[in-house]
């Protein structure tokens, strides 16, 4: 019993010992390099986000405008269907571009001049 305390005790005094010098090569004033946060891996709309060498392509929010209708409806005449429809990638005016995301990866754009739309 008695042995077991003197073992523990001298246990316990190394190992603070350990502790309390200080690491070999370091300073004990140098901090660690803070981390970086991780990577978004999903836009704020959910849609998952895409990176080109390194760098995070830009997502234009989805906005409907008012020649929505007719920019898909001209995008169903050159075989583009699909996705959430045509979405305003302009400011609202008398002149606004529109982009639609075909099913097959394409994409249809369109400009539209006082809600006379033509494709790009």
């Amino acid at each position: 019993m008695k042995r077991s305390l003197v073992l523990l005790l001298c246990c316990a005094s190394l190992l603070s010992a350990c502790s309390w010098l200080p690491s070999i090569g370091k300073s004990r004033d140098e901090q660690p390099p803070p981390r970086k946060p991780a990577p978004r891996t999903t836009a704020d709309d959910g849609t998952p986000l895409s990176y080109v060498n390194g760098v995070e392509i830009q997502k234009v929010p989805f906005r409907a405008g008012v020649s929505s209708a007719t920019v898909e409806s001209l995008a169903k005449q050159q075989g583009c269907t699909g996705g959430w429809g045509a979405g305003l990638v302009s400011e609202p005016g008398p002149v606004e571009v529109y982009r639609m995301t075909c099913e097959n990866g394409k994409v249809f754009m369109a400009k539209c001049e006082l809600k006379q739309c033509k494709a790009m």
